[in-house]
């Protein structure tokens, strides 16, 4: 059981950072300064909530999310970890790895002379862990919440043998409606339409939805440009350390199919994903790191 008290004591800036249960008993901490405002669960990691100041929230969470152990959380920014979909070999296994189905623990904060407020979240490979993948890891994310969103996973291996992993930052961006989309950054790269299993390169700029889409953009690092305009709002989502951007929507007929989404939550998000998968796996030696990092904020309160 998390001691919200003894996180308090420890970790919390007065005036900037503190902890609640905010969702089902699961707790969360909460940052609001001067420049933005977000929700973390400590259950996943995951930021459920980012507001640069005077904006609305960038992040979408479905109002039928679960927020209860044993059950991934709908929205926010998901840590996929340590593989990407479904598990290759065992599809018992989770989605997206174990990652966003445990606590992780907090173990710093911070507030930078910018103003900035940094967390710092950790999970260590246990027995519980290894059940799933067998290897010692230590993984860390930090979050560094200001005008921007600033996301960074960094995973050590603290096993005797090397390891592969994949992974993925898996942001939902809330919109007005699908039809109001238009995502710049990704004419001429080539991608893999999973729904089809077929290879692509996408021709249009911007690209815009209007059926279902899971697109897996192959061998780029390039930023992202995710317009709005009835929200009048350009978000940059760029990202380091990551070979491969995710596109995903769900559409009409799969989205009526998730128990933890409106049968028409799909006109209101669009999952831009920093991820490491495919024909771009991370592998470490032992002893060495990885970080993948995303950057998140409004184009015009960038710099």
């Amino acid at each position: 059981m998390i001691d919200i008290d003894e996180l308090d004591e420890k970790f919390s800036i007065e005036g900037e950072l503190g902890f609640a249960e905010l969702e089902n008993e699961l707790v969360f901490v909460t940052v609001s300064n001067k420049l933005g405002d977000a929700d973390i669960c400590l259950y996943g990691g995951q930021i459920t909530s980012f507001r640069p100041r005077s904006s609305m929230d960038l992040l979408w969470m479905s109002p039928d999310s679960f927020f209860e152990e044993g059950k991934a959380i709908r929205g926010g920014i998901p840590v996929c970890f340590p593989w990407f979909g479904p598990h290759k070999t065992d599809p018992e296994k989770p989605q997206h790895g174990f990652a966003r189905l445990m606590y992780w623990d907090v173990f710093g904060t911070a507030t930078k002379p910018s103003g900035e407020t940094v967390v710092k979240l950790r999970l260590n490979s246990s027995e519980e862990t290894k059940e799933l993948w067998p290897y010692d890891f230590c993984a860390e994310l930090t979050i560094t919440v200001g005008l921007t969103l600033v996301v960074s996973l960094n995973v050590t291996n603290t096993s005797d043998e090397p390891f592969e992993y994949g992974c993925a930052l898996h942001s939902y961006f809330g919109l007005s409606a699908l039809d109001n989309l238009s995502i710049e950054g990704l004419q001429g790269r080539s991608y893999f339409n999973q729904l089809t299993g077929e290879y692509g390169i996408q021709e249009e700029e911007p690209l815009q939805i209007h059926e279902p889409l899971t697109r897996h953009y192959l061998n780029t690092e390039s930023q992202v440009i995710i317009e709005d305009h009835v929200f009048n709002r350009r978000i940059r989502a760029e990202k380091s350390g990551s070979k491969v951007t995710t596109v995903w929507n769900p559409g009409e007929d799969a989205c009526a199919r998730m128990d933890d989404l409106p049968e028409d939550a799909y006109e209101t998000f669009v999952c831009v994903e920093a991820t490491n998968a495919f024909d771009y796996p991370v592998s470490l030696a032992p002893g060495e790191s990885y970080e993948t990092s995303v950057i998140i904020g409004l184009e015009d309160k960038l710099y």
